[in-house]
């Protein structure tokens, strides 16, 4: 499954229905027990006590259930709590949101602890494993470095582009970049939260839900917070006046479960805490962006997956954009992809359905000052009708958040998980076929004075629109495409070349061309391929290898940084494509923080970082069919 990829497709090809220790399972029973990615790497297991366990069924089932099993009241349900540390949800319970809810059900000490730990598949304290705390020296937070890189997108446009003297790495030294440090992440199988580099540090989120500040160099903690669930999406730190030693930086970012919280760069103290959307299967998988003393959030959700479930009534949820006040998390306007859902009928197993739901937002939007506009590429919908907001570009005012106009580039496309299960009965009647965006979109400043907004999407197709009108300029069939294929998390632009990796991985159907998985370069102003490097298949018969980019990419004028599905990061001539530097991270490596770390594939929001000489990147995406790991890696020229 993609970007959308979270949660898409059920990977008939591979048989893989699961989402691993999390708890999380997609196929017709929603509540099957979770399985391991692959066998060559193990993660971590939670053997729960037997009676802890019997307890937990019973206050879950007695208790909880009634309104967690539907969604009831807003309540989120269970799959959605199963990704939460059974530490959150016992925080939840205790002192939280649900500590009413714990006191009017009279529930023991004991009763909370056997609840969490069951409905979290694992045992309490098998989340805690502290990281190597720094001291005095390395802790120091430097004033003199603001955010070294604009958001996730790394640059104005959101270009994911990075100047060589700040990257520190060209064509000259990239070849004598070798392994600095490495981070083992607690409890993890998988890792996918893009770092951000500010004041000395690194930060950087993770599967267990801890975000860390770490000294660049050695690797120590500065300080840790623990959020109730994965953080998937990347880290964003807001700008201040360098040497600005009264400036007070917050730190954004989501949760896989739906919340958006701000804390303390310095302190890692949590400032402020918002829900962007109230719906049950709500998800942040796109990074905040912050500009002028705002943030702004795009809004997904794992809806689409629940639909599997033929007892589901599908579908409610909408995705939507909110901007918040970046110092206190006011939220000033929120800007839906559809109308309200309705009703539309009952399903063959007479469940309703209603619609229109969908256009989940799952890559970060791009900021433009200059227009007053922010733009956002759209995910489909998961009921009929189709809404012409899907599979879309769309521009909104950012004062207001109106939608001031649309750019369409797929019709007609519902399509939710029952559509590839064997209880069809939930698959809207356009089934699919699920090709919306999940990379972000880039904006783009030509030598020819014109500007491009530019996005790939799942089919392969990479489009070029006028940011002013919205009108198509070009549009590439570059990949082959497919539900988890294509063109998924991320491209990059350097002067007028956009760089476009392709996935192409299996995935159970037919396409009228063979698969292209690999780097592309295009011109920005016409469309037209400058160089093409199909990816060579070097998984040697191993299981969940296979080649292509699945990921977001970083460029330089000289570079192109991309982690791949087989593994291995690699750095690519900017231009002619011809590979520079490959290093395979799928090994063990001792860790700064005393654990042994294994890498994987790459793939997802994450994209490779290059600042004055070092490259860093995590490795184990461990989702749909690719390796899992629980690393980070820093890399250093010799």
């Amino acid at each position: 499954m993609r970007p959308s990829g979270n949660f898409k497709g059920l990977m008939a090809a591979s048989g893989l229905l699961f989402a691993t220790a999390a708890g999380i399972a997609f196929a017709a029973d929603p509540e099957a027990a979770p399985k391991a990615f692959h066998d060559a790497y193990k993660p971590p297991t939670y053997e729960l006590d037997p009676v802890a366990a019997k307890r937990g069924g019973e206050v879950y089932n007695g208790v909880c259930g009634a309104c967690h099993e539907q969604g009831l009241n807003r309540a989120p349900q269970r799959y959605m709590i199963s990704l939460m540390t059974p530490e959150s949800i016992r925080r939840a319970l205790t002192d939280g949101v649900m500590r009413g809810q714990a006191a009017a059900a009279n529930l023991s000490a004991s009763d909370i602890d056997a609840v969490a730990q069951y409905v979290a598949h694992r045992s309490l304290g098998s989340s805690v494993r502290p990281p190597l705390m720094c001291a005095a020296g390395a802790s120091r937070f430097d004033d003199a470095e603001p955010p070294v890189l604009a958001g996730w997108g790394l640059s104005q446009g959101s270009t994911h582009t990075i100047p060589t003297r700040v990257a520190g790495i060209d064509r000259a030294n990239v070849g004598s970049l070798t392994l600095k440090w490495a981070l083992a992440y607690p409890n993890a199988i998988r890792a996918r939260s893009q770092p951000a580099l500010a004041g000395g540090a690194i930060f950087v989120g993770s599967h267990d839900g801890t975000v860390f500040s770490l000294d660049r160099n050695t690797g120590c903690a500065r300080w840790t917070f623990v959020a109730p669930a994965e953080v998937r999406t990347g880290i964003v730190v807001s700008p201040w006046k360098a040497g600005d030693a009264a400036a007070k930086p917050l730190v954004y970012f989501g949760d896989i479960i739906g919340d958006m919280f701000a804390l303390d760069a310095r302190t890692g103290a949590m400032v402020w805490k918002a829900r962007p959307d109230a719906h049950p299967n709500t998800t942040i998988t796109a990074a905040p962006v912050v500009s002028n003393g705002r943030v702004y959030v795009a809004v997904s959700s794992l809806e689409e997956g629940r639909a599997s479930n033929a007892a589901y009534p599908c579908c409610t949820f909408r995705g939507s954009v909110v901007a918040y006040r970046a110092t206190t998390g006011e939220k000033i306007w929120q800007t839906y992809m559809t109308d309200p859902p309705t009703e539309r009928g009952t399903t063959a197993a007479s469940v309703k359905i209603y619609g229109p739901s969908g256009v989940a937002l799952w890559g970060s939007p791009v900021v433009d000052l200059k227009r007053g506009k922010l733009f956002i590429a759209t995910g489909d919908n998961y009921s009929t009708p189709s809404t012409r907001t899907s599979d879309a570009f769309v521009a909104m005012d950012l004062t207001t958040g109106k939608i001031a106009w649309v750019y369409q580039a797929r019709l007609s496309d519902a399509w939710n998980g029952s559509c590839d299960a064997i209880n069809k009965s939930n698959c809207p009647a356009e089934n699919g076929p699920d090709y919306d965006f999940g990379a972000g979109a880039i904006l783009v400043h030509a030598s020819n004075s014109r500007d491009y907004l530019v996005a790939g999407a799942k089919s392969g197709m990479l489009f070029a629109v006028n940011p002013d009108t919205g009108k198509l300029v070009w549009k590439v069939r570059v990949g082959r495409g497919g539900v988890v294929a294509g063109i998924h998390f991320g491209i990059a632009a350097a002067g007028d070349t956009v760089f476009t990796p392709v996935s192409d991985a299996p995935d159970g159907r037919s396409y009228d061309i063979p698969a292209r998985p690999g780097m592309y370069a295009l011109d920005v102003k016409t469309g037209h391929f400058l160089w093409k490097a199909p990816s060579a298949d070097v998984c040697a018969g191993k299981r969940y290898c296979h080649p292509g980019y699945g990921g977001a990419i970083t460029a330089t004028p000289q570079l192109v940084f991309g982690g791949a599905n087989d593994g291995h990061l690699r750095a690519y001539d900017a231009t002619n494509g011809h590979v520079l530097w490959d290093y395979d991270t799928e090994h063990e490596y001792q860790a700064v923080n005393g654990a042994l770390a294994h890498g994987g594939s790459m793939g997802g929001g994450a994209a490779p970082i290059a600042y004055k000489g070092l490259l860093i990147m995590n490795s184990g995406y461990g989702f749909v069919g690719e390796k899992n790991g629980d690393v980070l890696l820093v890399f250093g020229i010799k």
